[in-house]
């Protein structure tokens, strides 16, 4: 008994305290800028995704297709329960990749919204709209989020393909919102409310999938989740948010069942 007491006392008085981690708050961190950072992506888990191939280096412990991933931290959330986030940001881009293995799996060119690329494109047999120096563009939707929890974190989801009128819906669903004002009805900032992303099983004559269900679950409650989606969206703004596509974090969405 008495050598237990020896060893808690020994713990406590080599454990940090919260006090000393305050007290170096920042340090080490002054010459990190948002190029070096690296902003999560959230995507679907689908069969051929390497995160679920136990052979693969990519593979991660527990990961099944219809999981939801953070491409980052590694995070695996449950598909069916699904994961809450706050919409802070939206922006569409014409995204061009060469084919897979061919270049570094980063995009050639990302083409903003205004960009008339796609009038360049011709629909091929593999359903890609092929450019005519042989590369591919994908329109693509981002969505800029605070994912909720105990450690609320920034990441982005980038809908494709059939997940476009994913992404419309869910814009549809933010622009709808009203609330009453000293000035009549008003349209609140998209990062008033949160959402439940969840995945379900979709296909069409081409396949099945696993891809996107949203569905609102209320306003932001909590005044520093608020703050904290206000600002990153200010710095999305100003350009202070760097995101770096690829074909790891974006390209495995829509993976066949």
């Amino acid at each position: 008994m008495e050598n237990d007491t020896k060893i808690v006392k020994k713990e406590k008085a080599g454990a940090l305290s919260l006090v000393n981690l305050e007290e170096d708050s920042g340090k080490g961190l002054s010459n990190i800028g948002h190029e070096d950072l690296a902003l999560p992506f959230l995507k679907i888990l689908g069969q051929l995704s390497p995160e679920v191939n136990k052979r693969d280096g990519k593979h991660v412990e527990k990961a099944e297709p219809g999981m939801i991933f953070n491409s980052v931290t590694n995070e695996l959330f449950d598909g069916v329960k699904g994961v809450q986030v706050v919409p802070c940001h939206y922006k569409l881009e014409y995204i061009e990749w060469k084919e897979r293995g061919e270049g570094s799996g980063a995009p050639v060119a990302i083409h903003p919204s205004s960009s008339d690329i796609m009038t360049k494109t011709t629909r091929d047999s593999s359903f890609k709209d092929r450019l005519p120096n042989g590369n591919y563009i994908e329109k693509t939707a981002s969505h800029f989020v605070i994912v909720c929890g105990d450690s609320p974190s920034t990441a982005l989801i980038a809908m494709k393909s059939t997940q476009l009128k994913i992404s419309r819906k869910w814009n549809s669903m933010m622009a709808g919102i009203r609330l009453k004002g000293k000035n009549g009805l008003f349209t609140p900032a998209s990062f008033s409310h949160i959402y439940q992303l969840k995945t379900t099983q979709q296909s069409n004559d081409k396949g099945t999938w696993f891809g996107w269900e949203v569905s609102k679950v209320g306003p932001v409650q909590d005044s520093s989740i608020y703050q904290q989606a206000r600002a990153f969206a200010d710095n999305i703004s100003k350009g202070d948010v760097a995101v770096k596509h690829g074909e790891a974090a974006t390209k495995q969405t829509e993976s066949p069942i």
